[in-house]
């Protein structure tokens, strides 16, 4: 670090550990927060222990939730019987602004990756399986990542799916390889849904 105080050096190495924050990010944020007025940094301080403290997964799909069950799955409006399977609750956030989708979700909070120690266990897939079995579902849309941990994680659960004969169907062209569903624009996710192909 250079010449900064002990605490300041403290609050940009803590910045610099988010992800996409680099050395020069982190330093603006902490050069933001302390031009911003004492309320407005106290107001951030408070929002970040109150999500930490508030939020939680959803008990049905492990979306993001201030309450047991997310605001989607309570939805009676929705398809309760078309369920699309994300790797992390923001894919949600990404999908829903694509408009084109109204089923339920099913959140797996990762992606398989063997080098970096996360198997099937450490994912919510054993909970995907339960929520099958009632037999409810028509079909299942695995809407993972198209870069290489999404796709093994789509074509493990394809396998595993395909024993519970529900429909099975994967994002179709569109996304590319490669490539983050969070960073796809809502027109080309809005064309990969409707295109959706079944493995």
């Amino acid at each position: 670090m250079t010449n900064y105080s002990k605490r300041m050096e403290e609050l940009i190495r803590a910045f610099s550990r988010m992800p996409g924050i680099g050395q020069k990010s982190a330093e603006r944020l902490a050069f933001y927060i302390l031009r911003a007025s004492k309320d407005e940094a106290e107001q951030l301080a408070t929002l970040i222990r109150d999500v930490k403290a508030t939020l939680r997964y959803c008990r049905t799909c492990f979306n993001l939730s201030e309450s047991e069950q997310c605001l989607i799955c309570q939805d009676l409006r929705r398809d309760h019987a078309l369920l699309c399977v994300v790797e992390e609750p923001k894919d949600i956030l990404t999908l829903e602004k694509s408009r084109s989708y109204r089923g339920l979700y099913h959140v797996l909070l990762g992606s398989l990756s063997p080098l970096d120690g996360i198997g099937p266990e450490e994912l919510k897939i054993k909970e995907l399986l339960e929520r099958l079995k009632t037999g409810k579902m028509r079909e299942v849309i695995l809407a993972t990542d198209s870069d290489t941990e999404g796709e093994t994680t789509a074509l493990y659960l394809s396998k595993l799916l395909k024993e519970l004969k529900v429909k099975v169907t994967r994002l179709a062209a569109g996304l590319p390889v490669g490539s983050h569903i969070e960073y796809t624009d809502e027109a080309t996710l809005a064309k990969a849904l409707e295109g959706r192909r079944e493995l």
